[in-house]
Formats: C-alpha cells, structure tokens, sequence
C-alpha cells in the first residue's frame, strides 16, 4: 500500500496539520518537530503528490493547453516546443481539445473552476476568444500562439505571414514566374488575409497584379490543393507557379500536376507554407515558407513560466520571423 501523509502523522507523533506545514513550509513547526517530521518521511519513503502540495502552495504547477484538435497538419510541432519547454521546468501539462464544441468547451470550463493549472496556453479554436478573453481579465494569465488576426488584449506569439509570403513571390519572381495561382486557406483566417496580401503585393510591386481567376479559396487539406489544380488544367487557364497557404495543399497540387502529365518545376513551379517535415518527403521535394512552430510553442510556454514565476506578460505580441526552404519543386538541385 502506498505511504499516505497519515502514516507519516502516526509514526511522528503529530497531526496530519503538521506534517502538511513541513512539506510545504507554511506555519510555524518547532525545529526539532519538524526534523523529526521529515526524518519520518525519509524512512517511509513517502513521496507527497505534486499536485496537493501545489495546492496547498496556491501553485498546480501544472500549464493547461487549448486547441482546436490534434488533426491540424502543424499541431504536433507547436505541442513538442510547448512540451520541450514545459517538462524541463519542472510543470506538467494539462491539454484539452476542442472537438465536440460546446461539450469540449464545458468540460474545459469545469477545469478552470477547479483551479487544475496555474497558466494557459491557446491555439485559438473557432468561436472561444470572447470566453478565453473573459479568463484572462478574471485573472487567469493566458497566451495565445498563432493570432490569427484578433489581437486580443492579452499576449500572443504569432509569426511574420504576410512577409513569408513576400518572400515567396520574390523567389517565384526571381525564377521568372509571372502567372502563380494561389490556393489560399480559409478567408476567415487572419494569417490566410495576410498570406494573400503579402503574395499580391509582391507581384503588385513587379508591375505583375495577381489575375483573380488565379486565386482559389482552399481549406488547408491536400484535396483542396489537388482540385484547384485539376480544375484550372480543365478549364484551361495558364499559370506557372502554384503557391499553396500550407504544405499538404501543395502536396495535392503537386499530385494533380504529376496526375496530369505537367512537369515541376520545369512546366509549374509549387511553392508551400509551414515547412513541415512532409516538405522534405514530396516528389519532388517542396520549397517552403517555414513558419517557426516549434519555436512559437517554446516561447509561449517560457513566456508564460517566467510570469507564473514574477515576471510580468509582455504588452506586445512576441512576433518571430519566416524564412524561406529552397527545394526541387522551385528548381533547386
């Protein structure tokens, strides 16, 4: 049977209150007490729970997570920086999905009453920012990453989208691509917004205005990167370069292209956004926006330790660059 802090209490002579304060050095306990208290603990090897002293601390030291699901293509990269970050300060992480709408959002709820973390982290799922806004100004420190536009009043760790996708148009530019079609994400996304704009204003700025027949509003899958694509072919409108708002939509029009006899990059060039590992594994290999998810979770999550620790959140957006992946699907060797 597992040692409990009542065995500890009995074999020192005092009551469960006491041992309570030496463990967690609240109260005052006579010297010899409390060395008697923890000799006690060291030969019964009793471990306390992480989370009753945290609790009795007024500490969990444990981080909660939302985000929408774990099916995003670049969600795993964002958690691994958060769990990075996370494991080697000492906290446990507490993650909850979005799922089943107002059913996740109860369950979350419920976690946030018991007081079960001391901090949040959020990848904003659809139609929750008014609520998580309400937690952060009841007190609960909240850090949003990847803000897709809101700006909300509390911190946020985003990236440079609308310069990732300058960098595209130049490098398509640069290889004498003067047609692009571009397969946006949803419209209602602030980084989809600023992905187009920062594309259009490249070639604006080339004298080469985006055609809107070329702009194709997609949803982040590979099939809506593949049917953009085949649909075009078929209706015969000419275009050189692709540039996808993520990398599994690439990877589709990468798979319409070959479907259809088209060679890349010689016929199209096919530039991604995100760089995931999947960038490296298509055929031929996708030059990329790589947008920095792991760093962003790693941040986010020292950011929000360091305040849970007495330093005070940051009033500005932690914003961390793109850079640009050259591979074989823009003619790198």
């Amino acid at each position: 049977m597992p040692i409990t802090i009542a065995d500890v209490a009995t074999r020192a002579g005092v009551s469960k209150t006491t041992v309570s304060r030496v463990l967690n050095g609240k109260g005052e306990v006579h010297v010899h007490t409390a060395d008697r208290v923890r000799a006690v603990i060291s030969d019964l090897g009793y471990v306390p729970s992480a989370r009753a002293v945290g609790l009795a601390r007024g500490r969990t030291r444990v981080v909660g997570m939302l985000v929408p699901a774990l099916t995003w293509p670049w969600m795993g990269e964002v958690l691994q920086g958060v769990a990075d970050v996370v494991e080697s300060e000492g906290y446990g992480l507490l993650l909850f999905t979005c799922t089943r709408g107002d059913e996740s959002m109860r369950r979350f709820t419920s976690q946030v009453s018991a007081k079960s973390f001391d901090g949040l982290l959020v990848v904003e799922p659809e139609g929750t920012l008014d609520h998580i806004t309400d937690l952060h100004e009841r007190g609960l420190p909240v850090i949003l990453i990847d803000d897709r536009g809101h700006q909300p009043g509390f911190p946020s760790v985003r990236t440079t989208n609308e310069a990732g996708a300058r960098a595209a148009a130049a490098h398509l530019l640069a290889h004498g691509r003067k047609r692009p079609l571009v397969v946006t994400g949803l419209r209602r996304f602030g980084c989809t917004r600023e992905r187009l704009a920062g594309f259009a204003a490249g070639y604006a700025e080339a004298g080469l205005p985006i055609d809107p027949a070329l702009v194709v509003e997609g949803d982040f899958t590979f099939d809506c990167g593949r049917s953009a694509v085949r649909r075009l072919l078929a209706d015969r409108v000419p275009f050189d370069a692709v540039f996808a708002h993520n990398d599994l939509s690439a990877a589709g029009a990468l798979q319409a292209l070959r479907d259809a006899g088209r060679r890349v990059p010689e016929d199209v060039a096919v530039v991604g956004f995100d760089d995931l590992p999947l960038a490296g594994h298509t055929h031929p290999p996708l030059s990329s926006v790589r947008q920095p998810l792991r760093e962003m979770g790693a941040v986010a999550a020292r950011t929000l330790i360091a305040h849970l620790g007495g330093t005070p959140l940051p009033g500005t957006p932690t914003v961390i660059p793109t850079s640009f992946t050259v591979r074989a699907s823009t003619g790198a060797p």
